[in-house]
């Protein structure tokens, strides 16, 4: 079959996957594409600072966070699964799992990874997805909004979300000195790892957007002072001393991410 220049295949389970990319238009998706075969280049766990002794701790503690907000029998849409970190954990509740990424590597390496008869794995575009209004009870994601065109992300979250439905996101926060660095610094975000249009938020303007689209009881939360790096012997000292400073005001705005929960 003849693929057109603007046309993604990714093969799974002898089916094949077409994402269509009009270059011309979205060069973001053209690019998170080809991060993906990067990051399956690279290891993503340590790409993504996941692998360290305090990269689990970070990741254990946005498990919990993101898995609260679920039910069980729930429809969930997993949004930017990536090679599956999250979806291991998601598929031990009791809750249906649809988990997507425009990424074809990244798909097919969770796919292999995972074989669970509650999540099924598709390549999907965030912004336009094949799924009928309404269709899911919750929708999450682990650090992928930042990667989107947040508007379009947004609206079509909320075109996919039932009436009632939860979203729960964790994202990196723009105040953190060391975030607001690495993503508006060009050598930097490649040197980290970064694909060229990712970017972080401000939680009083992604609150605006979230507000502008429909969703309701919209809560945005500062949160983790634990950097990756730290050393496993310092983990609980400074685990305790970040916990402390998100409850001080000020202070705690410039916490490394965001925690984003609303309803529709």
């Amino acid at each position: 079959m003849a693929v057109a220049q603007n046309e993604y295949v990714c093969r799974l389970e002898n089916k094949i996957h077409l994402i269509y990319v009009n270059v011309n238009q979205d060069n973001r998706l053209v690019h998170e594409i080809e991060h993906g075969k990067f990051l399956i280049s690279r290891g993503a766990g340590e790409v993504w600072n996941w692998e360290s002794p305090a990269g689990k701790v970070r990741w254990k503690r946005r498990v919990e966070m993101l898995s609260n907000a679920l039910r069980p029998g729930s429809q969930v849409l997993e949004l930017g699964c990536g090679t599956g970190y999250f979806t291991a954990e998601l598929i031990r509740m009791d809750v249906h799992i649809t988990a997507i990424d425009i990424s074809p590597e990244l798909i097919e390496e969770a796919n292999l990874k995972i074989n669970a008869k509650n999540v099924q794995f598709l390549v999907e575009n965030a912004y336009q997805t094949s799924f009928n209004n309404e269709q899911f009870d919750a929708i999450i994601g682990s650090s992928i909004l930042h990667h989107l065109e947040i508007r379009k992300a947004v609206s079509e979250i909320f075109r996919l979300l039932k009436p009632g439905g939860v979203i729960a996101f964790t994202e990196p926060n723009m105040l953190n000195p060391q975030i607001a660095l690495q993503k508006n610094i060009p050598w930097l975000k490649r040197k980290l790892g970064d694909s060229p249009d990712e970017t972080a938020f401000f939680r009083w303007r992604l609150k605006k957007i979230f507000s502008k689209a429909g969703f309701s009881e919209i809560h945005i939360i500062p949160f983790d002072f634990l950097h990756p790096a730290i050393p496993a012997k310092l983990i609980s000292s400074f685990s305790a001393i970040g916990l402390r400073a998100e409850k001080i005001p000020l202070i705690k705005e410039i916490a490394g991410s965001l925690f984003i929960k609303a309803f529709k």
